[in-house]
């Protein structure tokens, strides 16, 4: 099955329009200049409700995005994502906001799937729900002015089936007894965010080591 398969992909400028609503759950992803939130901007933020529909907010430069950011903090919104170390941090670090709450698949994954060290949302996507992401536009240039098709497509991808995922991971978790711990673990999600913005990845202040 391919990931855009009859979806919706709509492009937004700078910000989310007005009169778009989500629900209480929506998956998001982000694409950046890199991997270092203080040196490599943030360039696009992916949410999909889960219904098929992905909304890329093109990020511009000394532009805020009060409609993104007022969602991204929204309490009562959960928020899915893989990988959310990175993405809340990165989020947090550009839109000033506390991202929360929080589930990360990944997290959930390494919880329940201790027999294997595939993690990545390729790999969770196809073993889980039978779903082909494609990889080929990871590293483009994400802070051109006009992404092409191929680009928005594989952006809407890595959002269009997280709510699918994280109900095969949710219910692993129950079976095996750990979904109280992984919410533990996404309950401490912004902190381990700021930890890492502060600098505090290494050293590890959780590791004993003098």
């Amino acid at each position: 099955m391919s990931a855009a398969t009859s979806a919706s992909i709509l492009l937004h400028r700078g910000d989310l329009p007005d009169n778009v609503t989500f629900g209480g759950s929506i998956a998001v992803d982000t694409e950046a200049m890199g991997l270092n939130p203080h040196r490599d901007r943030l360039c696009l933020v992916q949410i999909s409700a889960g219904d098929g529909q992905a909304h890329l907010v093109q990020i511009l430069p000394g532009t805020a995005s009060p409609n993104l950011a007022r969602l991204m903090s929204d309490p009562s919104v959960t928020k899915l994502m893989h990988f959310a170390r990175f993405d809340v941090a990165l989020l947090q670090h550009t839109l000033g906001i506390t991202v929360a709450p929080v589930i990360c698949t990944k997290i959930a994954s390494k919880l329940v799937r201790t027999f294997t060290d595939r993690h990545g949302l390729a790999q969770l996507c196809r073993e889980l729900l039978g779903v082909d992401l494609s990889k080929q536009q990871q590293t483009s240039d994400w802070g051109a002015p006009e992404l092409t098709p191929e680009q928005q497509a594989y952006a809407a991808s890595d959002v269009l089936h997280l709510h699918a995922l994280w109900a095969k991971l949710e219910a692993l978790l129950h079976r095996e007894g750990r979904r109280e711990l992984a919410q533990a673990c996404y309950d401490f999600l912004p902190a381990r965010a700021r930890l890492d913005l502060l600098g505090y990845e290494e050293p590890d202040i959780f590791a004993h080591r003098a």
